[in-house]
């Protein structure tokens, strides 16, 4: 009687302790690229006021992968479509969601911003943004 209990309590142990076994996520591995192309196509050639540009990228956390400011410039100043700023920035693959994109602020109007989503299997996005 003993030994069928005894070997009752060995297998529920055994089981449990099998089963409270923590599995290790698997993320993706490589890395993501991700392009940034900057331009207008608005006629902004009266307006001297100056505007920063930022590129940012970030996970769903808010975990920065990448931050760089861009040099101030006179917002009549911002490239037209045939010389487009193009940036390209590659980030490890944490297996996250990754929002991407400009921040701009223009002194005396404010800070404004324009984010994409990069999906978690994408490994190219390209985030294109022509100021209006």
């Amino acid at each position: 009687m003993h030994k069928k209990i005894y070997t009752v309590l060995i297998v529920i142990a055994t089981l449990l302790m099998l089963s409270c076994r923590k599995q290790s996520m698997q993320h993706p591995s490589g890395n993501r690229t991700i392009k940034f192309i900057l331009y207008t196509n608005k006629d902004f050639s009266t307006i001297n006021d100056t505007i920063n540009f930022s590129l940012t990228i970030r996970n769903h956390e808010h975990t920065v992968a990448f931050d760089s400011a861009l040099t101030s410039i006179r917002i009549k100043d911002i490239p037209g479509p045939s010389n487009k700023w193009t940036f390209t920035k590659t980030v490890p693959n944490d297996g996250t969601i990754l929002s991407a994109g400009f921040l701009y602020s223009i002194k005396n109007v404010g800070n404004s911003w324009f984010l994409d989503t990069v999906g978690v299997n994408q490994k190219m996005k390209t985030i294109e943004y022509p100021f209006q």
